[in-house]
């Protein structure tokens, strides 16, 4: 049966958006704050990656559960659930103790980010037709640039002049507000396929056997490893000799990713006229080449590689999560999920694994590994994203 029409007047649209938003900016709070909690905490800079890599451990090992939920109970009922509960445990995290309970606290919120970001596709699917599905996941991906944006630069921002504790109550409010904007704007979408959960985790491990679905997957892995290990440890090579930036002029430098929101929604266009397989590997050699210049001395030469970097990464990322709806056959929901817990996997190494690399090599180390991780994503691209 055809999806019906997008909601009247887009607030359903609106709805996912703002929800995604809410999502990626709490994720990704601590970001820019990284040297502020070292100096708090005493905690060096991998162990304060920590709470960037917990999040991101805990959406990697949350995602899979999400999508054959979302299949049996309805896409709506877990998306506003989990965002009401993340809306809590981001407003505890601002009366963490320890550095200890922070990172606990932080794994918790992770645990619930997927609850909106592992089933807003496949509720897209769910709702639109085929010809609009494009357009609306490119709109869900600039949101996620968005998303991430807003956490790394309001959220350096408020710390830098209120305290990163103030940054949290922020953000648990904003969550809070998502979530009443996806009660109030999404359509119910009927459970369309009345199955158990051993039924629903069978369909989804069944597309691990589908080489274009696997190729996918490890397509995101790779994106989100460069992506993440190198913004990840760039306030630390920004805060020391020779730039010395300090935290709100640190902040400042993510507003390279304003780049993904304009290329996204012009990506997601594209996608109906070139083959799915080409923008990917157009994005992930884009997306090598901004990590090289990042190695530049000048700083306006690492903020332009910084762009490149983050035009190659959405290039890919606007049309990854569409080529996984369609290519599945069953089980979108999961289909998603698994995307996700693939693409989040990734980014549990790329928060721990440059941290290894920065301890030992410092900067060039570190966009080695990122680069060397694209290299992974050009492979299966090219080796399972075609094959039928």
């Amino acid at each position: 049966m055809e999806p019906d029409p997008p909601e009247a007047g887009g607030r359903g649209t609106l709805a996912l958006y703002l929800g995604t938003v809410a999502a990626y900016a709490d994720m990704y709070l601590t970001q820019p704050i990284l040297p502020l909690l070292s100096r708090e905490f005493g905690v060096g800079p991998a162990r304060a990656g920590f709470t960037v890599s917990a999040v991101v451990l805990a959406i990697a090992a949350a995602s899979s559960f999400y999508g054959p939920l979302s299949d049996v109970l309805g896409r709506k009922r877990v998306m506003v659930g989990a965002t009401v509960l993340r809306s809590a445990a981001t407003l505890a995290c601002a009366f963490a103790p320890s550095f200890g309970m922070l990172v606990g606290l932080r794994a918790v919120q992770g645990a619930l980010v997927p609850g909106m970001t592992a089933v807003v596709v496949a509720y897209a699917g769910d709702r639109y037709r085929p010809r609009e599905l494009g357009s609306v996941v490119a709109g869900i991906i600039a949101a996620s640039v968005v998303g991430g944006l807003v956490g790394r630069v309001l959220g350096g921002w408020i710390a830098a002049h209120a305290g990163w504790r103030s940054a949290f109550v922020a953000f648990s409010f904003s969550s809070l507000l998502a979530a009443f904007t996806l009660a109030r704007g999404l359509a119910p979408v009927p459970v369309s396929e009345h199955r158990g959960w051993g039924a629903a985790y069978r369909g989804m491990l069944a597309h691990l056997a589908h080489p274009p679905l696997l190729g996918a997957f490890l397509v995101g892995a790779s994106l989100f490893f460069g992506w993440i290990g190198l913004f990840t440890f760039l306030p630390y090579h920004l805060s020391a000799p020779p730039y010395l930036l300090s935290t709100e002029l640190v902040s400042s430098i993510y507003l390279v990713y304003l780049a993904g929101v304009f290329i996204a929604p012009v990506v997601g266009r594209l996608s109906g006229r070139f083959p799915i397989q080409r923008l990917l590997a157009i994005g992930l050699v884009v997306e090598a080449l901004g990590m090289v210049a990042a190695l530049a001395r000048p700083l306006p030469v690492v903020v332009a590689g910084l762009v490149v970097l983050v035009l190659g990464t959405f290039t890919a990322q606007a049309v990854a999560p569409a080529f996984v709806n369609t290519t599945a056959r069953t089980a979108k929901g999961s289909a998603s999920a698994l995307y996700l817990t693939f693409y989040y996997l990734g980014g549990t190494l790329g928060s721990v694994l440059p941290g290894l690399a920065w301890q030992a090599w410092g900067w060039p180390g570190v966009v080695a590994c990122c680069v060397a991780s694209t290299g992974v994503g050009l492979l299966a691209n090219a080796l399972l994203c075609g094959r039928r």
